[in-house]
């Protein structure tokens, strides 16, 4: 059943429900993205990846600033839509938006709902030490991230997940599942059901305070934050590598068997292990200095002197 739908997203984990809502025959009348932004040492305007993506597929683009103008509800409205899809779009869909499609607004949303309701669901649920996570196909309310599911895929988080490499698992899953729930809501094969509350946390968005290591928490805390928080915008530390305290962003840990009497933060070997505040520690195994690029551990210690008992902090 071919729907006609717009489709508002913004960065690059919404390229793969894009291109398979292509690929499913549906006519799609628009695409929403945010506006271009400055970026790079010339600050030129760049589009978004979903941006870019579709005017090279030929689509009609638009990036308004907000859709609280009358003028941009109007202009939505007369696209005449079956329905609107919604990957990280990033703007908030005011109700006459969200009324406006004959089908309503379906949101791919990076989590198992309630469970990471908002900015950060990929990045908070390793952070948190979760062990699985999936996409929902949820309708859109005015609650933020509130309203009832039609469908979910899980995936396990592994103890090497990164935030990239889930953030490239979830993509694929969310291009998979967008088309299947369109079409069962369309069909009426599916019914949207309400979220309960019970269990339900918010991803706040990823803040400064969030990148910092604290050596004095748990070994498994800490590999989770490193991990949770690669590899944008990085968890970091400092280090004195035989000239001064050296800021080091850290975008790959593993917990280690090792336990010890150190103080947290004291480097233990010469691989990297560093003490963390319950006796357990974290071995370090993807580091990048400031200006420089991401190194493995072993050819980060092939450039850099760091002598056991090193304080990292």
């Amino acid at each position: 059943m071919s729907l006609r739908i717009a489709f508002m997203g913004s960065p690059g984990i919404a390229l793969g429900v894009l291109d398979a809502l292509i690929a499913a025959g549906h006519d799609i009348a628009c695409v929403y993205s945010q506006p271009p932004r400055p970026s790079g040492r010339g600050q030129k305007l760049t589009p978004t990846p979903v941006h870019a993506f579709a005017e090279a597929r030929g689509l009609d683009v638009r990036t308004p600033k907000s859709l609280k103008k009358a003028e941009e509800q109007e202009a939505f409205a007369a696209l005449n839509l079956d329905a609107a899809v919604v990957v990280a779009y990033g703007l908030i869909l005011p109700q006459v938006v969200l009324d406006a499609p004959r089908l309503g607004c379906l949101n791919m949303h990076a989590s198992i709902l309630p469970r990471w309701r908002g900015a950060a669901p990929i990045q908070r649920a390793i952070m948190a030490g979760d062990t699985e996570t999936g996409v929902d196909a949820m309708m859109m309310e005015a609650g933020l991230d509130t309203g009832p599911v039609l469908a979910s895929v899980r995936t396990p988080i592994t103890p090497q997940d990164t935030a990239g490499t889930l953030h490239d698992r979830l993509a694929v899953l969310a291009a998979e599942l967008a088309p299947r729930a369109l079409a069962g809501l369309a069909e009426g094969s599916v019914k949207p059901i309400p979220q309960t509350e019970e269990g339900m946390t918010y991803a706040l968005k990823i803040t400064a305070e969030d990148q910092r290591i604290d050596w004095t928490r748990p070994a498994a805390e800490v590999d989770c934050q490193i991990r949770g928080l690669s590899p944008s915008p990085g968890a970091w530390c400092e280090a004195d590598l035989g000239q001064g305290p050296v800021r080091l962003k850290v975008l790959l840990s593993e917990l280690t068997d090792l336990w010890n009497l150190a103080a947290p933060g004291t480097l233990l070997d010469d691989r990297l292990s560093v003490a963390c505040g319950d006796g357990r520690a974290v071995r370090l195994l993807r580091l990048q200095k400031p200006g420089g690029k991401p190194l493995d551990a072993r050819d980060f210690l092939a450039g850099n002197s760091v002598a056991s008992g090193t304080l990292f902090c």
